[in-house]
């Protein structure tokens, strides 16, 4: 029963977010999910509907690095920077952060963190 009430607050708390924050292609949405043990990230242009750029815990390319680190938290920070990589290279310089229903804690806030030394401005 907790965990349906929980997942119901969470989807509320989406709709009400994706309200506000919708991504252009000057400024498209930097979006984060969250499961258990991993933690993805994408980029997407809402204007078209299409992800522009998308990394994962379970990505090959860090996979190495990923499952050197101890903590959930490390690899949020590893997923952060490594999104803020790809995305200059696409020329992408500014997003907006949609937290996804999470609260800003923890490995959302490390992912954002690792975004911004990355060269990401939001």
């Amino acid at each position: 029963m907790i965990k349906k009430d929980r997942a119901q607050r969470r989807e509320r708390i989406k709709v009400s977010i994706r309200k506000r924050i919708y991504g252009t292609p000057e400024r498209p949405r930097l979006t984060v999910y969250r499961s258990l043990n991993d933690i993805y990230g994408q980029i997407i242009d809402d204007v078209s509907g299409r992800t522009l750029v998308s990394v994962s815990s379970i990505s090959k390319e860090v996979r190495e690095e990923v499952v050197a680190t101890k903590t959930k938290v490390a690899k949020s920070t590893i997923i952060g920077k490594l999104l803020a990589k790809k995305a200059i290279e696409k020329n992408i310089a500014t997003v907006v952060f949609d937290r996804n229903g999470y609260l800003y804690h923890g490995r959302v806030k490390a992912l954002a963190e690792g975004a911004r030394e990355g060269g990401l401005k939001f």
